[in-house]
């Protein structure tokens, strides 16, 4: 019971910031004209906020109960991103836009809108990417419909991140993508955005049979399944089968592993070639994968204001 208490204890401190946000926003003291959501206030945002806090508790309340830390860690940080997107959109420490899936005055955006929403990172990024082809318009709805179907228990980037792992694949004319932790497929897909482009391939690993099964009806649906080759099984074991050079290595898997899959393949990481690895904050890290990127003379490492750690292996 009183570890019930205390999970709504934190709940309630996530939801009372949103909707003290709202409330600064509603009654400006500058005397700035606020941005008005359908009712005449920014509800709208607001209510898109708190719109997925029942099933975000549930998530954590299980997540507790089973003791899974990583997934709690995950799921703080997801509504730690959420709170910094609305807030930006309040004109907060993050100002910005309006936050995921919101336009100006509360406004729900489609897919393709093209309006501006702030980034954890303080960064104005399109809300929606622009398809540039009928190709890439399939592959952004099928992402879309993951997005909102089936992220839940599979632990999936944010969109934000997502695209960023594409900019860096296609920007880094990447050829080979080694990817730890498929899940359902979500941000392989986002890599497969820039390989289809780069004449490149992704080798990705999942140790959940059930997420490596909807994972290759996704890479299928989405026309990608011929860049994939999906290696289900324990990722420590299998990546000893792994030879050819890598141009980018994603981890997205059990953090306390990240360093043994740091150790075994950075050889293989070309020279010029990325390490990124996601949800690197100090509440989350393993200390020793942090001294290895950081302390490492042949590396250069930035922590992102995304979730994702770039590690650049020097020439």
């Amino acid at each position: 019971m009183a570890k019930k208490v205390a999970l709504w204890i934190l709940a309630l401190v996530v939801l009372v910031g949103v909707e003290g946000s709202a409330n600064q926003q509603e009654s400006p003291a500058s005397g700035e004209r606020p941005m008005l959501g359908p009712r005449g206030g920014f509800g709208g945002a607001a209510q898109g906020m708190r719109a997925g806090f029942d099933t975000w508790f549930n998530e954590l309340t299980k997540a507790h109960e089973q003791n899974d830390r990583e997934k709690v860690g995950q799921l703080l940080e997801d509504m730690k991103q959420r709170r910094q997107r609305f807030r930006g959109a309040l004109g907060g420490p993050d100002r910005g836009g309006p936050p995921e899936g919101m336009g100006r005055g509360g406004r729900p955006m489609g897919p393709g809108s093209g309006r501006f929403a702030a980034g954890g990172s303080g960064t104005s990024l399109m809300e929606s990417p622009l398809p540039k082809t009928d190709a890439e318009k399939k592959i952004l709805e099928v992402l879309d419909d993951m997005n909102r179907n089936q992220r839940r228990g599979m632990m999936n980037v944010p969109q934000e991140d997502g695209r960023w792992l594409r900019l860096l694949t296609e920007a880094a004319g990447a050829k080979h993508v080694v990817e730890i932790g498929t899940s359902n497929g979500y941000s392989g897909i986002w890599f497969c955005l820039a390989l289809q482009k780069t004449g490149g391939k992704l080798t990705t690993h999942e140790i959940d049979a059930r997420r490596a099964s909807l994972a290759r009806e996704n890479f299928k649906r989405a026309g990608l399944d011929k860049l994939v080759t999906l290696v289900e099984g324990d990722a420590h074991e299998t990546i000893k089968n792994l030879k050819e050079p890598i141009d980018i290595l994603f981890l997205d898997a059990d953090k306390e592993g990240y360093i043994d899959y740091l150790n075994r393949l950075l050889p293989l990481v070309r020279p010029g070639g990325l390490v990124l690895a996601h949800n690197i904050s100090p509440r989350q890290s393993d200390p020793r994968y942090i001294e290895a990127i950081t302390r490492n003379p042949d590396l250069e490492t930035l922590l992102t204001g995304t979730s994702i750690g770039v590690t650049l292996k020097k020439r």
